[in-house]
């Protein structure tokens, strides 16, 4: 499952950088996977919690992986919006600082989504905590691309339409970017029987930038 989100991922970026609506479309596409095996990872806890009743560490495998489950299939509906996005703009010519900056962030998140699967598949905590402190780092380039956009938007209304699709769009990464400091939060609770800090990192200045993309795209 976490393969084939990387994967979204990779191509919904790919696609949006080439200006390539066909492999936007199989990346649509693919969502549909996520959501099967999430409601068989979803089918599965429920059968071992009611058959073998699990206590204390196996039950915080049984919860996690339901709870990691989640994440990752609510990151599979942000690489479809993504995708959604490159389909719409595959006939407009992308500004090269644009295209830079998204190919930057893009960059950073799936960095942030490899590692963070790779601490699941090792259980380890220390590579979580990792992950977990470099959540403000895809805050801030998020930050710094939001500005970037509002910039050419009032210095050039003809691209308007481009960079809302495209402000949407790295508001879709930072958003992975937290499910992914999620994942590894449930990590570290599933190998240590701890919580993290409530303090999760973030950048000064998101909670200004959020929009609200659950009633547009999902």
């Amino acid at each position: 499952m976490g393969g084939i989100c990387e994967q979204m991922l990779a191509n919904a970026l790919k696609s949006m950088r080439s200006r390539d609506p066909e492999l936007g479309e199989e990346t649509i596409l693919a969502d549909a996977e996520i959501n099967a095996l999430e409601r068989e990872i979803e089918d599965a806890a429920i059968k071992m919690i009611a058959l073998r009743q699990p206590m204390a560490q196996d039950l915080r495998q049984v919860i996690g992986a339901l709870r990691i489950a989640s994440e990752l299939e609510r990151i599979g509906d942000l690489a479809k919006n993504i995708a959604r996005r490159a389909v719409t703009l595959s006939a407009e010519k992308h500004p090269k600082p644009i295209r830079k900056s998204l190919k930057r962030m893009g960059k950073m998140v799936s960095s942030q989504l490899n590692a963070s699967l790779d601490a699941y598949a090792r259980r380890n905590s220390d590579l979580a905590y990792d992950v977990w402190q470099r959540d403000e780092e895809v805050d801030a380039m998020y930050s710094s691309m939001f500005r970037e956009l509002v910039t050419y938007m009032m210095e050039d209304p003809r691209t308007i339409s481009l960079c809302a699709h495209m402000l949407f769009g790295a508001r879709n990464l930072e958003r992975i970017g937290d499910h992914t400091t999620n994942i590894v939060e449930q990590l570290y609770f599933l190998v240590t029987g701890d919580f993290l800090s409530d303090d999760r990192p973030k950048g000064a200045h998101t909670s200004a930038m959020r929009l609200d993309q659950d009633d547009m795209d999902d």
